[in-house]
Formats: C-alpha cells, sequence, structure tokens
C-alpha cells in the first residue's frame, strides 16, 4: 500500500508540474498580447481563446492534485466537537461526495468535448479546433476521480494515519487517530 501511496505522490507531483506549466503559458500569453496590443497595435491571434482554454486546462489538472493531497479549503468545526471516529465518517462522506460530483462532471465534461468535436468549434482568429484542449481538460478531471477515489479509499483504510519515514512525502494528516 505504501508503495502506490509514493506513486500517486511522484504522479501528483507531475500533475502540479502540468498545471504550473499551463498558468505560466496563460500569463505570457496574456503579458504578450497586452503589451503588442498597446505599444504595437498587433495583439498575439488567439490570445484570449487560447489563454481561457488553457487556464480551464490548469484548473482541471489542479483538481486532480488537490484530489489527491486533500488540500483544499476544509471548515472543521463541527468535526472539532464530535468524537473522532464520527470526525472520520464526516470526512469520508465528505470525499464520497467530492468522488460522485467529479464522476458526473467527467462525464458531462466527456459529452461536451465529443459535442466540440462533433461540430468542427474552432477559435475565432486561428481557427483552431477546441475539443483538444477540452480533451485535455477531461483527461485533468478523469484524473481527479482517480485521484480522489484514492484519497477516500486512504482515509478509509486509515493509511494516511501511518507515519511516514522523514524523507516521504505524503498528504497531511487528517488529525483523526
Amino acid at each position: 500500500m505504501r508503495s502506490i501511496f509514493r506513486f500517486l505522490e511522484r504522479f501528483s507531483k507531475g500533475v502540479d508540474v502540468i498545471a504550473g506549466i499551463c498558468l505560466g503559458v496563460v500569463t505570457l500569453l496574456v503579458f504578450i498580447s497586452a503589451v503588442g496590443r498597446y505599444l504595437f497595435t498587433f495583439p498575439i491571434p488567439d490570445s484570449f481563446d487560447i489563454s481561457r482554454l488553457l487556464l480551464g486546462v490548469a484548473v482541471m489538472w489542479g483538481l486532480a492534485s488537490i484530489g489527491f493531497r486533500g488540500g483544499h479549503i476544509a471548515v472543521d468545526i463541527v468535526a472539532q466537537v464530535v468524537p473522532q471516529r464520527v470526525g472520520r465518517w464526516m470526512e469520508a462522506f465528505g470525499w464520497l461526495v467530492l468522488l460522485g460530483f467529479t464522476i458526473v462532471f467527467a462525464y458531462k465534461l466527456l459529452g461536451r468535448v465529443e459535442s466540440a468535436q462533433g461540430s468542427h468549434e474552432s477559435t475565432f482568429d486561428l481557427r483552431l479546433p477546441v475539443w483538444p484542449w477540452l480533451a485535455f481538460a477531461w483527461l485533468g478531471v478523469a484524473v481527479s476521480v482517480i485521484t480522489i477515489a484514492a484519497r477516500l479509499l486512504y482515509l478509509l483504510t486509515g493509511a494516511e494515519r501511518q507515519t511516514p519515514a522523514p524523507d516521504d512525502h505524503t498528504p497531511a494528516e487528517t488529525g483523526y487517530e
């Protein structure tokens, strides 16, 4: 089980890199296009479309990373006043709801990818097809389903309660024992 945990942690780091590269490209694209528009009256063609599509990709891949690490914002006021076992089940229920939402989201986004491909939807200036961008975003959501399911499995089996080695990079502890 520990080797799977380490693999998922390395995988999450790779997911972080993908999301980070997408955000960096969006930032660079918007900056260069704005400079081109205001200084040379020549913006980068399709910079708006490409940046919004890449931003969607970055967010969907970021969801996959958060799904495994559990690094989202959590309000645990109630969980702190109930017994630990009840708090653990509350957290598991929350992760189960998130997993259900993510599965439905992946299904609906796949429909959007198929729709964009079937209608030959493209960007405004360069007429680039939109479906590959949407497919890459869908892949991030599909990976999120896997990472959220893994996080839920670790939560239910108590694997995240095991004390990691000092050099082991594992997701944050939930605090339940």
